[in-house]
């Protein structure tokens, strides 16, 4: 009996001792792994610091391609592409107005009433759905078809007190957020795919044709009065709102800008000088590259494995390699550095804008912003107006506002089919 229990007594100290080895040596692999964690936290700060002197050198780098990019095609990594949106929304536009809004995994549908300066927005309706993967890589046709019996469901749901006249074609301002080279205010051809979309037949093809073709199998009498991207769109929206509305900058799945432009500072463009003297430019300022971008190893391998390799550089947002990440603290500080590079950077693009337009404090200037993660993540977006304003300088920033714009590309879209309707244009003449 006695040996029995001295054998029990015995395994219990050999299980105690044995367990507090593996605890122990748990616990140095712990130390370890937190310690490597904190290396590679402290790597990715330092690759991701955006100190003040550095982003005006983006900024300055950022004025210079955009006077390449407006010289000739080709000159610069900036598009800079001319939109052919020389005259904005003025807020006398009455009557009502479609827009589709396809720019990433959904798209949406939405019907504006407006009622000229006094009424504004008399009434405003909209539908979003999902795109299903398969058509984002399939054909063109059926990508457009799919597009085209939604809006011809949204068209049928219409009241009866904003039908339009028998006979009158309904507009359709028409948000794709995709680089398209355009060759007029309706018309245009797509340069790429990005978002994840990769139809390759489409490239190179007029995409308001291929929209209005679906369109017209659905048996709707409606055609595409402006093709636009949700930056260009949301200027437009923010103009309507506020006539001091120089850029816009949209902040979501990606990021880009549209400023307008003096027609007579558009070397390339060899059409007829606008009667506003004005062009609203699509920056495409996700193919920005500069030596001075603080890039890290992280975003060379994302954007090694993106759809565009090299031509839009695709930085990281939350895609660390979260396994050397061990704690919420360590979590919640990569998420910081990234966001609060990326909202440096996003000043940068801003003041970039200002310094090629040559604002003076004198002037009021208004940037009207839209996106998710400007609208959601409040640190992003004080981060930003705190860099933009360090840079801008006090006398200047004083003179600069950055003004939230709701629903930009959908709103927006639907302001410029009013601002360029045929009877509106018709009435004028």
């Amino acid at each position: 009996m006695r040996k029995a229990a001295a054998l029990a007594s015995a395994a219990m100290v050999a299980a105690v001792a044995v367990a507090s080895a593996v605890s122990r040596q748990w616990q140095r692999r712990a130390v370890k792994r937190l310690e490597r964690a904190g290396a590679v936290l402290r790597g990715l700060e330092e690759g991701c610091a955006a100190p003040v002197e550095l982003l005006r050198q983006v900024a300055d780098a950022m004025a210079a391609e955009m006077r390449a990019g407006l010289a000739s095609e080709g000159e610069s990594d900036l598009q800079t592409i001319v939109t052919h949106v020389d005259s904005l929304p003025s807020g006398d536009e009455t009557g009502m107005f479609y827009a589709l809004d396809l720019g990433g995994t959904n798209f949406r549908v939405l019907r504006i009433q407006l009622g000229g300066k006094e009424q504004r927005v008399i009434k405003q309706d909209s539908k979003g759905m999902s795109i299903p993967q398969h058509l984002m890589s399939s054909s063109s046709h059926e990508l457009f078809d799919f597009v085209a019996a939604a809006l011809a469901k949204f068209v049928a749901s219409e009241s009866e007190d904003c039908c339009l006249p028998e006979g009158t074609q309904r507009e359709l301002g028409f948000t794709f957020s995709f680089p398209v080279k355009q060759t007029s205010l309706a018309s245009g051809t797509l340069i790429k795919w990005t978002k994840s979309f990769a139809i390759d037949e489409m490239v190179g093809k007029y995409v308001v044709a291929e929209l209005n073709m679906a369109i017209k199998h659905q048996g709707l009498n409606m055609k595409v009065t402006a093709l636009v991207n949700d930056t260009v769109g949301t200027l437009a929206a923010g103009r309507y709102v506020d006539h001091d509305t120089i850029a816009a900058v949209v902040l979501g799945t990606g990021s880009n800008a549209a400023y307008i432009e003096h027609a007579n500072a558009i070397p390339k463009w060899h059409g007829p000088q606008p009667m506003s003297g004005d062009m609203v430019i699509n920056m495409e300022w996700g193919n920005f590259k500069c030596t001075h971008l603080p890039l890290t190893e992280f975003d060379r391998e994302l954007d090694a494995e993106s759809l565009n390799p090299g031509e839009q550089i695709t930085l990281i947002r939350s895609n660390v390699p979260l396994s050397k990440v061990q704690t919420r603290k360590l979590v919640v500080d990569v998420c910081e550095a990234i966001a609060t590079r990326g909202a440096r950077l996003a000043a940068a693009g801003i003041y970039g804008i200002m310094k090629k337009l040559g604002r003076h404090p004198d002037r009021r200037s208004v940037i009207a912003v839209d996106g998710g993660v400007y609208k959601y993540y409040t640190f992003f977006s004080q981060c930003m107006e705190s860099t933009l304003s360090d840079l801008l300088g006090q006398e200047l920033a004083s003179s600069v506002v950055i003004k939230p714009v709701n629903d930009g590309s959908g709103v927006g879209a639907a302001l410029l089919a009013a601002s360029y309707s045929q009877y509106r244009q018709a009435d004028e003449y």
